[in-house]
């Protein structure tokens, strides 16, 4: 088997529960990662919506993961484990979908890197641009999952 990222909300590709949407409880899923690579010391997931009208939409980006980590509970709150940047809603931590009324279904990726190293050497409310140029030569495994929200 491969590095694997996976919800008990959701299978890859299909419609994300409202509960973890804007229109519900905006919660964060819970999400569950199983053989990871070997030299892996820490996690980065990134969730993005390329779908948006002005282009991708981050979510959610979560950094400095411990390594010995396999899940992340629903309704994650930042400081509960690793690090979280400032999402494109101006806001750190979790914001679920939430597309434009009327645009179609949009698909968000959850993308878990694996990194060598310990910790990114960043403070919570970076962006995800800083959170990316340090991952940059350190990720050593990618697990994706995606889910389909539409907001009618």
């Amino acid at each position: 088997m491969a590095f694997a990222l996976t919800s008990p909300a959701f299978a890859n590709g299909a419609v994300i529960p409202t509960r973890f949407t804007c229109d519900g409880q905006d919660l964060s899923p819970q999400l569950d990662w199983t053989e990871t690579p070997t030299s892996a010391k820490s996690f980065v997931l990134i969730v993005d919506d390329p779908d948006a009208p002005s282009g991708t939409f981050t979510h959610w980006v979560l950094f400095d993961i411990p390594g010995a980590a396999r899940s992340l509970a629903a309704g994650r709150k930042p400081g509960d484990v690793g690090l979280a940047a400032r999402n494109d809603f101006s806001r750190i931590g979790y914001g679920g979908p939430c597309p434009p009324r009327g645009h179609g279904p949009h698909r968000y990726h959850f993308a878990l890197s694996a990194l060598d190293i310990d910790n990114l050497g960043l403070s919570a409310g970076v962006s995800r641009h800083e959170v990316e140029a340090k991952m940059r030569g350190h990720v050593v495994g990618m697990a994706r999952l995606m889910g389909r929200y539409e907001r009618k």
